[in-house]
């Protein structure tokens, strides 16, 4: 059995930690013993139980260490989760009990789908994508490496979401439109044409975010 540590001591890493321990490989193939964090205080007074074991810049990897990435802005994931792996770790791709996935989807290394999750038919997911609690994509859908959805979500169909994009809680992106790479999309964000990438929208109809 391996031990298996949670990349992020955060809110989403608490979060992810109940998660695991509701799986039927938890006790079987991995056990979570510990989180990974550049605070080693990120838990206290939150009565985890684990503790933040190293950094993920000092963290060593070894056969019997497994990680699973509690980090949510795609940049700090990618770069943390690349290192990482230049040093050997080896990652979990989690599906909750209660995420529901159909025929044809595939799911890439290292991607989370958090309960209530709906992934229709025919869906490309990249690596390392976070899927949270309630988000959901239609057929020929497809979501690039690393990018972030957060909680109840509505991908519709034969979206294209890019590499390392962030979309905030409850929004909306309509049949068919593209969201470029990098690009985030606010929270409550109803979707209707093209996204540049690097591009920040936000409303609805979806509009730039202007300073």
């Amino acid at each position: 059995m391996k031990d298996l540590y949670i990349v992020g001591a955060g809110g989403f890493g608490r979060e992810l930690l109940a998660w695991l321990r509701q799986h039927p490989d938890c006790g079987r193939l991995w056990q979570p013993v510990g989180f990974v964090d550049d605070n080693p205080r990120a838990l206290d007074g939150f009565g985890v139980g684990l503790p933040v074991v190293d950094a993920p810049e000092t963290v060593v990897a070894d056969s019997d260490s497994l990680f699973v990435c509690a980090l949510g802005r795609p940049a700090v994931k990618r770069r943390i989760i690349g290192a990482m792996r230049g040093r050997g770790a080896v990652f979990l791709t989690f599906v909750h009990p209660s995420a529901v996935v159909g025929e044809r989807v595939r799911i890439g290394d290292g991607t989370v789908l958090c309960p209530g999750v709906v992934l229709t038919s025919d869906i490309e997911v990249g690596e390392f994508v976070l899927f949270n609690c309630g988000a959901s994509a239609g057929h020929d859908a497809s979501v690039g490496a690393y990018a972030s959805v957060s909680g109840h979500v509505d991908l519709t169909s034969r979206t294209r979401i890019g590499e390392n994009v962030f979309v905030g809680s409850h929004a909306v992106v309509i049949p068919g439109v593209k969201v470029g790479e990098g690009a985030v999309l606010g929270a409550g964000a109803v979707v209707v044409s093209t996204v540049k990438p690097g591009l920040t929208v936000f409303g609805n109809p979806a509009r730039p975010l202007i300073l």
